[in-house]
């Protein structure tokens, strides 16, 4: 058997990307990988139907590179606005008590929890030491939550330019507790202007980190972290997401 004999016999069980890495061995096997029946195989796989009605000006080589290309990820232009021109609303209850409620500029958010207090979990201590975006602050002074007790959170966002407010958050529950890393979570979707009708489900979360060191029977809360990570996880993303809201 001879070297192409083996090749086209060995080909038609490779999946794309071994074939295109055969395609950069050498001009032998380029040519022979580029046989239009395996990438008619390759083609059958993701959509049968159209292989029943063949276009003859087109390959089936050049019609995988056309469908299943995967774009890069565009970059985004600069975001019109700035966290220096906003300003965040937080307010937090438990059960029917207004337990905190700051006003906090942009950069605030963005400087995070510098000093970490004793007695915090390790998984908490590495997700706020890691070098990712976050958006989180510091609770001066810090509160208790009682267990048994609901708490919830509102957010609001306004812009220093224009007055303008959208709402983040509404009288969201903080009904999800990750007792292993000490940390209560609470999510609300969020409305979009509708100058964007195909915007849906994109969720605002607003996390509590605290303490438990067992005789309080409460959540000793020393900071508060706000996120967008279903579809947003970088400085620009957040304003771009935030500058589609519906401002009022």
């Amino acid at each position: 058997m001879s070297d192409d004999e083996v090749l086209r016999a060995v080909f038609p069980f490779l999946d794309e990307k071994d074939l295109v890495s055969c395609m950069e061995v050498c001009k032998q096997w380029r040519g022979i990988a580029k046989d239009d029946y395996f990438w008619k195989c390759l083609c059958a796989k993701r959509w049968p139907s159209i292989c029943k009605h063949p276009d003859p000006t087109i390959t089936y080589y050049r019609l995988y590179q056309t469908f299943y290309k995967r774009h890069k990820r565009r970059q985004l232009l600069p975001p019109r606005l700035s966290f220096d021109d906003l300003e965040f609303f937080i307010d937090i209850w438990s059960d029917d008590c207004l337990i905190f409620s700051e006003v906090v500029p942009g950069p605030s958010l963005l400087a995070g929890i510098k000093a970490l207090p004793p007695g915090i979990s390790e998984p908490i201590m590495s997700h706020l030491n890691c070098q990712e975006f976050r958006m989180a602050l510091p609770t001066h002074p810090r509160f208790m939550i009682p267990f048994m007790q609901s708490a919830s959170v509102s957010v609001l966002v306004r812009r220093k330019d224009s007055n303008a407010i959208a709402c983040i958050m509404y009288k969201s529950l903080f009904d999800y507790v990750e007792w292993t890393s000490c940390r209560a979570l609470a999510f609300d979707f969020l409305d979009f202007s509708p100058k964007y009708p195909f915007i849906a489900d994109t969720r605002a979360w607003v996390s509590l980190f605290f303490i438990d060191d067992g005789s309080e029977g409460a959540m000793d809360v020393f900071g508060i972290e706000i996120d967008f990570c279903d579809s947003a996880n970088s400085k620009e993303e957040v304003l771009w997401l935030l500058d589609m809201l519906d401002w009022k």
